[in-house]
C-alpha cells in the first residue's frame, strides 16, 4: 500500500498486467459483448505494453474498417515483439487493405510461420504457388505448404495434396497425394472429404472402387460444408 502511494504522488500506480487468458477473456468480451469497458481496459493494458493486449485490439479494430490504420499499428507493435498470430493478422490486413501489398504481406507471414503458425504457412504456400507479391515458384509453394499440413492445418493439406497428385513442382507423387487427402479429410475439410469421396467412388490405384464408402463421404461433406464453412 505504501509503494501503491509512493508511486502514486510520482504519478501513478499501475496496476500489475494479467495474464494472458484473462486478456484474451477480455477481448472475447469486447468483441461479443461489445462492451466500451472490456475495450477500455484493453486499450489501457495495451498501451502499457501488455503484448498479448496489443494483438488483442489489433485484431479487434480490424474488424472496423474505421480503425484499420490503428489496428495494423496495434498489430505490428506485438508482431514486433515476437507474436506469431499478431505478425499472420498482420500479413492478412496488408492483403485486405483498400490497395493489397501482397509483397509487405510476406514478411509477416514469414516470420509468423517461421514462429510455427500453420495458418502463415498455408498463406505463404498460396502465394507462392499463384504468384501473389512473389514469382511464381512451385516448389517454394510446396515447402511452406508442407509446413503448414505437418502442423495440422488442413487446408494446406488438401492443396498440397492436389499438387502432388499433379506434379505440380515436378514427379507427381500419388502415395502422398492421398495420404495428405485422407488426412484432411480426416479432419472434416469439406472439400477434402468431397474429392475423397469421388476418388474412392471412381477408385485408382490407391485403393479399389467403393460406392459405399464414397456415399457416407458425401453425405458426411454435405453435413460438413454447412457446420464448418465459417472455420474453413
Amino acid at each position: 500500500m505504501l509503494l501503491c502511494l509512493a508511486m502514486l504522488v510520482a504519478g501513478g500506480c499501475v496496476q500489475p498486467t494479467p495474464s494472458a487468458a484473462a486478456i484474451e477473456a477480455l477481448a472475447m468480451q469486447a468483441s461479443q459483448q461489445h462492451s466500451a469497458e472490456a475495450e477500455r481496459r484493453l486499450r489501457s493494458w495495451a498501451g502499457q505494453g501488455a503484448l498479448v493486449a496489443q494483438r488483442e485490439l489489433g485484431l479487434l479494430y480490424a474488424g472496423r474498417p474505421a480503425l484499420a490504420a490503428e489496428s495494423r499499428a496495434w498489430l505490428s507493435r506485438a508482431a514486433r515483439q515476437g507474436d506469431a498470430e499478431a505478425a499472420c493478422a498482420l500479413g492478412d490486413a496488408l492483403r485486405a487493405n483498400v490497395v493489397p501489398a501482397p509483397a509487405a504481406a510476406w514478411p509477416w507471414y514469414a516470420q509468423a510461420a517461421a514462429l510455427g503458425n500453420a495458418r502463415a504457412a498455408l498463406m505463404l504456400g498460396l502465394m507462392a504457388r499463384n504468384g501473389e507479391g512473389v514469382a511464381r515458384d512451385p516448389r517454394l509453394a510446396m515447402h511452406w505448404l508442407n509446413r503448414g499440413a505437418e502442423r495440422g492445418n488442413p487446408h494446406a493439406m488438401f492443396v498440397l495434396a492436389n499438387m502432388l497428385r499433379d506434379g505440380e513442382a515436378g514427379m507427381a507423387d500419388p502415395v502422398r497425394a492421398r495420404a495428405w487427402l485422407e488426412q484432411a479429410a480426416e479432419l472434416e475439410y469439406p472439400a477434402a472429404i468431397q474429392e475423397l469421396a469421388l476418388t474412392v467412388q471412381r477408385g485408382d490405384a490407391q485403393s479399389p472402387k467403393d460406392e459405399l464408402r464414397a456415399e457416407h463421404l458425401l453425405k458426411e461433406a454435405n453435413e460438413h460444408r454447412h457446420e464448418n464453412w465459417r472455420q474453413f
